[in-house]
């Protein structure tokens, strides 16, 4: 057996070496002025996540096995009271429910939604069901995080998948045991929104910055009068609007459409240490370092060995693991890596270690630690 971190190597060209054609093309690219609704949010008008607990019946049987999963027979039996029918206490335990399986349905309840409009759900197992495709979502109330019913959900499902099983083969494409209903579920009740309330309207940030808020507050005052906006935070701008409803929704239909001025974002790199990838945005700067960077492999090699006993000795033939580890470890050049102050001077520099993108996470995570990374860093 052999493990060897580093034979696997990704040559860092390949992933960093499109990163500079892009650079350049957005260097091409002509600056546009970014809308107010496309940094910021008017308080208040929000989704709800809503929730609930179903059965899918109709399927060919793939459902939930009832032996292992007795809340799907217990979910029965309380819908089919429900419906009128009680079974006897002998045949409860008997049921093999093949074609039924329990589910959790998830729908999102957007803003201003009013009773009778449709809006899409998903539908997962919670069993042990090989597949729901086929099978159809019974009436299945979705509450709010208030525990009141806002919606009805009940219909058939679309999942994208298939699968096949035979003698003990199975080919699956795709994941079979969760899936989605359009327009799956009605709306009862609606949410009540605090968009008309008092004299003023609040616009939320999409991330807090001093500096996005003082301009959208400047734009908004250069265009509607002064003192109509105030900065109240990072995140946080006040606006005053018009009591009329009417009235009120015109102004913020008007307000979100005002241009702000192209900003630059707050330096960051991100890093997803699952996949290795390494993100630089365009204010990433670094300044001067020297990096030593060597590479570390690891061998170990495992042979069967027999041990056979003498003739008529009565002994027993033993056989064992002989395994042999090496350790080597290539000497590390000390790179000096200049100051930058361009995002493709910073890639080019990074490309010049031929490190791969998983060196690349602790190389950085270095640079900062030693002040030379002008940057917030962020692992995901």
């Amino acid at each position: 057996m052999q493990a060897t971190p580093h034979s696997f190597r990704w040559n860092v060209r390949r992933l960093l070496g499109p990163l500079l054609a892009v650079l350049a093309l957005c260097a091409a690219w002509p600056a546009q002025a970014l809308r107010i609704k496309e940094v910021a949010a008017v308080q208040g008008v929000r989704s709800n996540q809503l929730t609930g607990y179903g059965l899918v019946v109709g399927l060919d049987g793939t459902g939930d096995q009832t032996t292992q999963m007795p809340y799907t027979t217990q979910s029965l039996q309380n819908y089919l009271q429900n419906m009128g029918v009680s079974l006897p206490p002998n045949l409860t335990g008997q049921l093999q429910l093949k074609n039924v399986a329990a589910v959790i349905v998830t729908a999102q309840l957007p803003a201003f939604a009013q009773p009778g409009q449709f809006v899409d759900v998903n539908v997962s197992s919670m069993g042990n069901a090989k597949s729901l495709k086929g099978g159809m979502l019974i009436a299945t109330p979705l509450r709010g995080a208030d525990g009141e019913i806002y919606a009805l959900a009940q219909g058939s499902l679309v999942v994208g998948g298939a699968g096949a099983s035979s003698g003990g083969s199975k080919v699956q494409i795709n994941h079979l045991s969760a899936g989605r209903i359009p327009q799956g579920a009605q709306v009862e009740r609606s949410v009540p929104t605090p968009l008309h309330e008092g004299d003023s309207v609040t616009l939320g940030l999409n991330a807090s910055d001093f500096q996005t808020a003082r301009r959208v507050a400047q734009a908004i005052n250069a265009r509607m009068g002064e003192g109509r906006a105030q900065a109240l935070d990072g995140r946080t701008v006040q606006v005053r609007a018009p009591n009329d409803p009417n009235a009120r929704v015109n102004f913020i239909a008007e307000l979100e459409e005002l241009p702000i001025e192209s900003m630059v974002p707050s330096a960051k790199v991100v890093i997803n240490a699952r996949t290795g990838s390494v993100v630089l945005n365009q204010a990433v700067t670094l300044g001067p370092c020297a990096i030593a960077h060597g590479n570390l492999s690891i061998v170990i090699s495992s042979r069967p060995v027999i041990s056979q006993p003498a003739p008529l000795s009565q002994g027993q033939t033993v056989v064992t693991q002989q395994s042999d580890i090496q350790i080597n470890q290539d000497p590390g050049n000390i790179i000096q890596m200049p100051a930058s102050a361009q995002l493709s001077d910073v890639v080019r520099a990074l490309n010049g270690l031929g490190a791969t993108p998983q060196d690349l996470l602790a190389i950085l995570q270095a640079i900062k630690a030693a002040g030379a990374l002008n940057a917030e860093l962020e692992v995901i």
